[in-house]
C-alpha cells in the first residue's frame, strides 16, 4: 500500500487529467480511492475532486493541479 492516495470517481474527466498530471510529474506509486464506492469518502470529498493525500501526514492537494505542484506537495512529505 502507497502512502500516496489519489481521491476519485469513475467517469470524471478531471480525475483522468489528474492521472495525466502524475504521470507527467513522474509522481512516486500512489494507490487509487473511488469515492462512488463509500458514503463517507463521498462526504468528505464530494466535489473537491480529484484529491491527491498524503496519508503519512494527512495533507491534501486539491485539483486543479499540475505537475509543478505535485513536485512541491511531494518535496513537502516527511
Amino acid at each position: 500500500m502507497s502512502d500516496l492516495i489519489l481521491y476519485q470517481r469513475d467517469y470524471c474527466h478531471l480525475c483522468d487529467l489528474a492521472l495525466a498530471v502524475m504521470a507527467a510529474a513522474r509522481a512516486p506509486d500512489f494507490d487509487s480511492a473511488w469515492v462512488d464506492d463509500s458514503d463517507e469518502l463521498e462526504q468528505r470529498y464530494g466535489t473537491r475532486l480529484p484529491v491527491l493525500r498524503d496519508a503519512r501526514d494527512g495533507r491534501e492537494l486539491d485539483w486543479p493541479f499540475d505537475a509543478a505542484a505535485v513536485h512541491a506537495f511531494l518535496k513537502m512529505s516527511p
